[in-house]
């Protein structure tokens, strides 16, 4: 299944973070809980683990670039 991954907001006034490294590349398989990509806010560094089996399909939002919350970050293909 093809999903877009969105930032999810990790504090209460975030609205959005930089995306500080990928840690997959497109065409990477991952397992779950792997970590896909850190991000940066202001008062945190926090990796963004998969929600599942799957590989990433495109980025669309590159290292170093801000994403806002709940815009898409990646899109990927899960498979379990």
């Amino acid at each position: 299944m093809k999903v877009t991954l969105k930032l999810s907001r990790v504090g209460m006034n975030m609205h959005e973070a930089t995306i500080a490294k990928w840690h997959k590349q497109v065409g990477d398989s991952f397992a779950k809980d792997d970590v896909l990509y850190e991000i940066e806010t202001e008062k945190v560094t926090q990796e963004i683990a998969a929600p599942g089996n799957g590989r990433l399909l495109e980025i669309l939002v590159p290292a170093g670039e801000n994403a806002k919350v709940n815009g898409g970050v990646c899109v990927v293909e899960i498979t379990s």
